[in-house]
């Protein structure tokens, strides 16, 4: 039975975000990042647009960056968003099919100190393939694309099309963030597809090896992380 009553979803958000909260502060976190750098960094001194798959949207809640996220305006995403604003997490509300122009607008022009988060392959998919927006959004507003892959060494799987991840409690999440990406401003619709692809391809790149890491920590919990470059730059947190 979907909720309908404004307060009933008040409430259903308040009660789900103290839930997720307490179930995400058992995971263990393990990340590489390619460039040097700690992620997600300060905003007050540096912006990033960072992609990750609708699948892993538990991973903000987790390593508790400050950031503003796009949601759905459908009523799931009503409850979802309610859910957000109780983690301390922002948002902007639009999708593909609903209030998407608006939504992408305010993300181009928001010049608050928060990075700006987004699922590019949701809110109904295809899994895993890359929508425009996130193309346009850094293309307009001049913020560079952050790939990032996720991996959980147990989680559950639902049967929804993407595959959402629900990482069982006292498990671990591991992340590899790759390097910032540049998007030139102007792009006619042929550069436009070709930075689609390109940074899809680095998302999935991304995953690939954050889930290789993720499926080798099951055997070995002390499995090196994923080799990038010779700058690597480890982060474990306990």
């Amino acid at each position: 039975m979907k909720l309908r009553h404004p307060l009933l979803i008040r409430i259903a958000a308040f009660t789900a975000a103290i839930l997720v909260r307490l179930w995400m502060s058992t995971m263990r976190v393990r990340i590489i990042s390619a460039d040097g750098q700690r992620h997600p960094v300060d905003p007050a001194t540096r912006r990033y647009l960072y992609a990750f798959w609708h699948e892993s949207l538990l991973a903000p809640i987790i390593t508790k960056p400050k950031i503003r996220v796009l949601i759905s305006q459908h009523r799931d995403g009503e409850l979802i968003a309610q859910c957000c604003h109780w983690l301390g997490i922002g948002t902007f509300r639009g999708s593909t099919s609903r209030g998407g122009s608006q939504a992408l607008l305010e993300m181009i022009r928001s010049n608050d100190a928060a990075h700006l988060g987004i699922t590019p392959d949701g809110p109904k998919g295809p899994r895993r393939e890359l929508q425009p927006g996130t193309v346009m959004i850094a293309s307009q507003s001049g913020l560079q694309v952050v790939p990032v892959g996720v991996g959980y060494v147990n989680a559950w799987r639902m049967r929804s099309w993407d595959q959402f991840a629900l990482p069982k409690p006292f498990s671990t999440l591991t992340g590899v963030i790759g390097q910032p990406i540049e998007v030139p401003s102007d792009l006619g619709r042929q550069e436009l597809r070709a930075w689609q692809q390109y940074i899809q391809d680095q998302m999935l790149a991304m995953t690939a090896l954050a889930e290789d890491w993720a499926e080798r920590l099951k055997s070995d919990p002390q499995a090196a992380p994923p080799y990038l470059s010779t700058t690597q730059v480890l982060r474990r947190c306990a």
